[in-house]
């Protein structure tokens, strides 16, 4: 780790309408232009402090002396998070929230998602075959959106399809800056959970009566310490939380179409799918793609690291792609290559795609399981029950944009069904972390 004492500062009053502008550039080249992993800025009229890297992940997701309360922008609460969430909680009631939150994930539950999101695939591809080209980026929101809704128990119409889609699609690209994707954002979130407070009500005055195991369920009847139930309003933030970030794994399944099409080799071994490749291609994508470019967390008392003073309430901003990408911890992080997580034993605080340390009493998601589940499925789909053709489209993207995608949102062309049968698909579904 890089670090120039006394910690590198700045130029100018704020750097906020510049990271919305740079992206996912702002923090990496910051950081190479000063020289060192820890900065000093401003962002939201606050003083920051900006790191990257296995040591400052690992200093960032200590709880003992960090807290997630405040942290959080408001725009971010309002479209992507929601108010009153897990993610802004600390202590134990964050603890006990989590631990309600990873009850979800079960071997059995993660079976269930795989079948389900399959299902749905296949029966969104029988359709392509009648169509002169596909806009994969548009054709997974949906899917995905069915499938999510189906795995939480949640009733979904075929006449709500459209607009419960464009509702999630809205949340997940809203964080990046844009003043009408902030409306949108917002728009879909506040007309999202309306719509789920009405199912919640429903729940729990016995007129709908979802499986005891799925979200819906459980997340309705969830009891706090103080032995009251969720208040409505939280209820359907966390509701939201169980299946929204499924949404987000469409912009990972995207990039990782992109690499079996650019890296011709990826696609034959991931058809043979021989030593778990499926596994260690889908975590690749998630460390060399971006999607989430930091996280931020406030200083709970006041400490001394790197001989620098971090102030009680001090703003500190992790760099989640510069850490994935960071040269002390990968060799040639510039290249694609899935073999790197063979028998891979490095730190949770390298790796942090979805936040880094423990799942079970950090900030890292619990929704990773499926994710990487979810994205090895539908690789393995990709190249063994279909054949597509990939024709010329502009395929690049802009990292200044948050979150980002090739722009053409990957064009496929040709596309036919090679198998009729999705019951080959098999993984190996364990709760050990997927790192």
């Amino acid at each position: 780790m890089q670090v120039n004492k006394p910690i590198p500062k700045t130029d100018g009053i704020d750097h906020t309408l510049t990271l919305i502008k740079q992206g996912f550039h702002f923090l990496p080249q910051t950081r190479k232009k000063l020289s060192s992993d820890i900065f000093e800025t401003r962002l939201m009229g606050k003083k920051a402090i900006c790191m990257a890297g296995k040591e400052a992940a690992e200093m960032f997701y200590d709880n003992t002396i960090f807290k997630r309360k405040g942290a959080a922008p408001l725009p971010l609460k309002q479209t992507l998070l929601g108010q009153g969430g897990v993610h802004g909680l600390d202590g134990e009631q964050h603890k006990q929230r989590k631990r309600m939150h990873l009850s979800l994930i079960t071997p059995e539950r993660l079976e269930a998602m795989k079948n389900i999101a399959l299902q749905e695939l296949d029966a969104k591809a029988k359709t392509w075959e009648n169509k002169k080209q596909v806009i994969l980026f548009d054709e997974l929101n949906e899917i995905l959106t069915r499938a999510g809704l189906k795995w939480a128990g949640i009733p979904l119409e075929e006449k709500d399809v459209k607009e419960r889609t464009e509702e999630l699609t809205h949340m997940v690209d809203s964080f990046g800056g844009s003043v009408s994707r902030y409306r949108n954002g917002k728009r879909a979130r506040d007309n999202h959970e309306k719509w789920l407070k009405d199912i919640i009500k429903k729940i729990r005055a016995g007129k709908y009566r979802p499986p005891a195991y799925t979200p819906a369920y459980i997340v309705s009847n969830h009891h706090e310490p103080n032995g009251k139930l969720l208040d409505l309003q939280t209820a359907a933030v966390e509701l939201n939380n169980t299946y929204r970030p499924l949404l987000a794994t469409t912009y990972w399944i995207i990039f990782g179409a992109l690499a079996l099409h650019q890296y011709p080799d990826t696609y034959v071994k991931m058809k043979k799918d021989e030593n778990d490749y499926s596994h260690m291609f889908a975590q690749e994508v998630r460390r060399f793609y971006p999607f989430a470019p930091a996280m931020a967390a406030k200083v709970k008392k006041s400490f001394y690291w790197q001989d620098h003073h971090f102030k009680k309430d001090l703003l500190v901003v992790l760099d989640l792609y510069g850490t994935n990408m960071h040269e002390d911890d990968w060799e040639s992080p510039n290249e694609f290559k899935p073999e790197r997580f063979t028998n891979w034993k490095g730190s949770p605080f390298s790796f942090v795609p979805q936040g880094g340390g423990d799942h079970h009493i950090g900030h890292r998601c619990a929704g990773e399981w499926l994710t990487v589940m979810v994205m090895r499925s539908f690789f393995k789909y990709f190249v063994s029950n279909l054949s597509y053709d990939v024709p010329d489209q502009d395929l690049s993207f802009n990292l200044n944009r948050m979150p980002t995608l090739p722009n053409s949102h990957f064009i496929m062309k040709n596309v036919k069904r090679t198998k009729d049968s999705i019951e080959d698909l098999k993984l190996d579904i364990q709760t050990r972390p997927v790192i």
